[in-house]
């Protein structure tokens, strides 16, 4: 039996206001002013204007926008539970998928089934990376998090010792995405090497 308009309304408002967790997420990367930590709710919205700004150089020319947006809105709330995992934690990157799927579990089921069943839907596309949407959607997540460090002097990569051959083996998959995306990105971390910013692997 489904719900009453009423009590869905109340799921759903439910969900929304859950959702306002994800500003108490913090992130690893920092703010290119005021290089305080980003929270993820900061980091989805980005994320949007990304996609918005620059799908018109996504490598498929028939790409749903709009489904993109969806799963950039959906995919960072499983953080709620299963908190920020930084990119170049091997350790705690092996388990991120088991534990995100947990969250999942719990937040989407706030909502009302039809849209429980949607928005898991959206993340599994995220976390699966086949379609165009999808990859689309992962060029602009890994390239955000590199446009602000390469715009804070590497303040992330530094304070953890991250050199340039492990953001580029982290980040390559944007060129599945958006190949012109990925060329811009070569060229951003060869001038923040240059600059001093971003330590190159040591020699062998």
């Amino acid at each position: 039996m489904s719900d009453s308009p009423l009590a869905r309304l109340a799921r759903q408002i439910e969900f929304i206001a859950e959702c306002d967790r994800l500003k108490e997420i913090f992130r690893q990367t920092v703010n290119t002013q005021s290089r305080r930590a980003e929270n993820d709710a900061e980091h989805s919205w980005h994320l949007c204007l990304c996609v918005i700004v620059l799908a018109e150089h996504a490598n498929v020319r028939t790409l749903d926008v709009l489904r993109v947006l969806k799963m950039i809105i959906v995919h960072d709330l499983v953080e709620i539970d299963a908190g920020d995992t930084f990119a170049y934690d091997v350790a705690a990157m092996a388990h991120q998928h088991e534990r995100e799927a947990i969250a999942a579990d719990r937040i989407f089921g706030l909502l009302p089934p039809d849209q429980a069943v949607e928005f898991r839907a959206l993340w599994d596309e995220f976390e699966a990376k086949t379609t165009p949407e999808a990859k689309f959607a992962t060029a602009v997540d890994r390239f955000q998090p590199m446009l602000l460090n390469c715009r804070s002097q590497g303040a992330a990569w530094n304070r953890h010792g991250i050199t340039h051959d492990r953001v580029v083996a982290r980040n390559r998959h944007i060129a599945d995405g958006c190949d012109p995306l990925w060329q811009y990105a070569e060229k951003m971390l060869q001038d923040i090497v240059d600059a001093g910013h971003l330590a190159k692997a040591p020699q062998a």
